[in-house]
């Protein structure tokens, strides 16, 4: 669920060195734009989610696919994972940066696997899903992640914190006859700082 490269076709290179003209307004307006870092991330996902579903012994269609299935995804992916999540039998467990090497498993972090949901409920709302219908806004799903969260933060003695969102100014709107005040509380939160592993990637680029 990290760093991807856009798969987009690149723009060929001008042919000859001498000089051409300079292309037009509509020429530049219609030139197609790259799709942007998180843009590709997130086509990768959601064709990695939808092999998947294909690849299940039956098929799996996606109006069929609920929480347990989107369960089962990210329990697949944790064999791609590169975050070391101790066991509580090993003498490292609840020590944040283990002096040594343990043989404990690999797994896909929680911030991966948190970043990856949140992708893949754009795409399926992008799609034409409707957002009540979502299988990765199921309860069990963010159960399920909460529960991912606690383990590894205990297993691997760190804490995870949510950022904190920033409240926009609030400006009250005076009547026309009295005079114009405002009203701005802007409130600068400090946001924790969410620990993800940026070397967890699932295959086709998602993690």
């Amino acid at each position: 669920m990290d760093p991807i490269s856009p798969d987009s076709d690149a723009l060929p290179p001008p042919e000859g060195r001498g000089s051409s003209p300079a292309p037009s307004a509509d020429a530049r307006l219609a030139a197609p734009s790259l799709p942007s870092r998180y843009e590709s991330q997130k086509r990768r996902d959601w064709h990695t989610f939808l092999q998947y579903l294909r690849n299940l012994r039956p098929p799996l269609a996606l109006a069929a696919c609920g929480g347990a299935q989107v369960i089962e995804f990210l329990r697949y992916l944790d064999q791609f994972g590169k975050t070391k999540v101790h066991v509580p039998s090993c003498g490292f467990f609840g020590r944040p940066g283990p002096p040594a090497r343990c043989s404990c498993p690999l797994r896909q972090a929680w911030g991966s696997l948190d970043a990856l949901i949140g992708r893949l409920r754009a795409a399926f709302e992008e799609s034409g899903g409707r957002p009540e219908a979502s299988p990765f806004a199921a309860r069990a799903v963010r159960v399920y992640l909460r529960e991912v969260r606690e383990s590894q933060a205990k297993a691997r003695g760190i804490t995870y914190e949510k950022k904190k969102r920033k409240r926009m100014p609030a400006e009250a709107e005076a009547p026309a006859s009295s005079s114009s005040s405002s009203l701005s509380s802007a409130a600068a939160m400090s946001t924790g700082a969410t620990e993800r592993s940026a070397g967890d990637v699932p295959p086709g680029g998602s993690s």
